[in-house]
């Protein structure tokens, strides 16, 4: 049986990172988990750049100030001292980065460049031209590979967390390669999985493998799920497909025009324009279309996002991944023609409640949770574009300093597994049924997109929750139809659509019991946000029937009262 101090379960920029720093004690032996190959994960997704109050582009920006944009922007649901930690060090990780060799953009005189972004007073993004993400992963993953004590499991699907007393003892995993299980041994877990955005299956910046398998699991295993209503849809998908154009193309001075050739954000925010928050963008496009002032009728409605003053030299330099996606997937060159844009789920703000944001640990000894898998929380109800990638790099680095530390004092548990993967694998690869895979599928993208998206109502919320119980009941009835063992992609979709539709559900509770607007969640029949009632954390997690219960944790107003929020 494999033993590891460490396993890493998620191989993106919170893995990596997280790895790199508990890597520094030669002690200990750390395993890093990947369903994808590590530099496919979706941290290279990120293209805009990530916020650090460095100071090069203005000297009088500071943490203080990146901490309360953070605030503002979320809401005034941010846990306040959680987001201090982050914006704190960030300035200092960025420097640790650029001496990793991130490829950072530069200032003429050789400094870390910098530029805006949304619902930010100062320019502090750093970036590398539109590709931050991409270079920001590669960079750790050779920087990880290079480390003597870091085994990679790549192609690993994690089945079960065995937990004992209060305390993680093991992992299970599934081999994606030949449908083998795994135990590992453990000390300590870290999850750092990703997000599970993918719920909304027509039409999502993510990746097809961004199911949130993480968060389910730990649900099932009697964690609690925090903010889970609070989804973001990022202002400029592309029409067609809904994959990710980045908010550096505004940033940069790119804007929204709707069909009449207005730039119609002034009549939602005359202060940032096309920079304020995504949530407050993205209604606005929805409501620009509802207006009957988009493009074409009904889901193929669109605004368009005009970059064409910006001169073909500084798109090409400065934004040359956004280039290629409109001429690949949209057939539009943006130096010559305004690209069609509409909202798309982009980031899911809550997931696993973390205790400490100082190591990241849950309320299982020993089991962390980092990235876009947890709640920390920083992003509240609406996440700052430019803070995740921030987010990622500052708590997988104290993260991975926690979790060695706790592995160097903590010794293997002699409790023989718990958990039953391989038994659990025979029996779905028998199962037989009628169902299809892909019309349960689809049938949780609609429902999720139209009953529990941009816009929400008690009643569409009651819908979605009673249509996604039924279709979790038809999962049972879906049959793995390919019994190969080699390469089983069959079989791990039936397994993430499992999570989906858990976690679907577990949004739509949470979202029917918030009245109230704030951030991504915004219902009509309760349009204003409501400190006194909902200034709180919503906490979901299964009760002793095994049903979803929700509760309400405090948030963390200690450094800044919350005010409207106004841009």
């Amino acid at each position: 049986m494999l033993k590891y101090d460490i396993v890493i379960v998620g191989g993106g920029g919170a893995g990596l990172m997280a790895a790199i720093e508990a890597s520094k004690n030669k002690n200990i032996k750390i395993a890093v988990v990947s369903k994808v190959f590590p530099t496919r994960s979706h941290t290279g997704a990120a293209q805009g750049g990530m916020n650090a109050s460095v100071g090069i582009a203005d000297p009088n920006d500071s943490y203080e100030k990146h901490t309360f944009d953070t605030i503002k922007g979320s809401d005034f649901l941010a846990d306040q001292k959680s987001v201090a930690f982050m914006c704190k060090h960030a300035p200092d990780i960025i420097y640790e980065l650029d001496k990793m060799g991130v490829p950072f953009s530069r200032t003429q005189d050789g400094k870390i460049s910098q530029r805006p972004f949304g619902g930010a007073s100062f320019p502090r993004t750093v970036y590398s031209a539109d590709r931050t993400g991409h270079v920001l992963l590669h960079t750790l993953f050779e920087q990880a590979s290079s480390k003597e004590n870091i085994d990679f499991f790549n192609e690993y699907f994690l089945l079960d967390i065995d937990i004992n007393n209060g305390k993680v003892i093991g992992i299970e995993l599934l081999n994606i390669k030949d449908s083998e299980v795994l135990y590992i041994r453990t000390k300590s877990v870290i999850l750092a999985g990703g997000g599970f955005a993918r719920i909304y299956w027509h039409r999502s910046t993510n990746a097809s493998g961004n199911t949130g398998d993480l968060q389910a699991i730990a649900l099932r295993k009697g964690l609690r799920l925090k903010d889970m209503e609070f989804i973001q849809f990022h202002p400029t998908g592309l029409a067609k497909t809904g994959i990710l154009l980045s908010e550096a193309s505004r940033g940069e001075g790119g804007y929204l025009i709707n069909a009449e050739g207005e730039r119609f954000m002034a009549k939602y925010s005359p202060n940032k324009m096309e920079l304020a928050p995504r949530d407050i963008v993205s209604r606005a496009i929805e409501l620009e279309i509802a207006q009957g002032l988009g493009i074409g009728e009904g889901v193929k409605a669109y605004v368009l996002l005009d970059l064409r003053h910006l001169g073909e030299a500084k798109i090409k330099e400065k934004l040359p991944q956004v280039r290629q996606l409109a001429i690949d997937f949209e057939g539009f060159d943006p130096v010559k023609d305004p690209i069609p844009v509409r909202p798309t789920a982009h980031y899911c703000m809550g997931g696993i409640d973390v205790d400490d944001f100082k190591s990241s640990e849950t309320s299982i000894k020993g089991l962390l949770a980092i990235g876009e898998c947890a709640c920390v929380s920083v992003h509240g109800a609406n996440r700052l574009g430019g803070n995740s990638l921030t987010e990622l790099v500052v708590f997988g680095k104290f993260a991975g300093s926690y979790a060695s530390e706790y592995a160097s004092n903590t010794d293997f548990s002699d409790n023989l597994k718990s958990t039953n993967g391989k038994e659990y694998i025979e029996n779905l690869m028998k199962r037989e049924g009628s169902t299809k895979l892909h019309e349960v599928r689809d049938a949780m993208g609609s429902i999720t997109w139209s009953k529990m998206g941009i816009f929400r109502t008690e009643s569409s919320l009651k819908e979605a929750y009673d249509e996604l119980t039924e279709l979790y009941d038809k999962w049972n009835h879906i049959p793995v139809s390919d019994k190969s063992k080699i390469f089983n992609t069959n079989l791990i979709e039936l397994l993430e659509l499992k999570n989906m539709l858990e976690l679907s559900k577990a949004v739509a509770i949470c979202a029917l019991y918030r009245k109230e607007s704030r951030g991504g969640h915004s219902r009509e029949d309760y349009k204003e946000r409501d400190d006194q009632n909902f200034l709180k954390h919503s906490i979901v997690c299964y009760n002793d029937k095994q049903e979803l219960e929700v509760s309400y944790k405090d948030v963390d107003i200690s450094l800044y009262k919350p005010e409207e929020r106004k841009y």
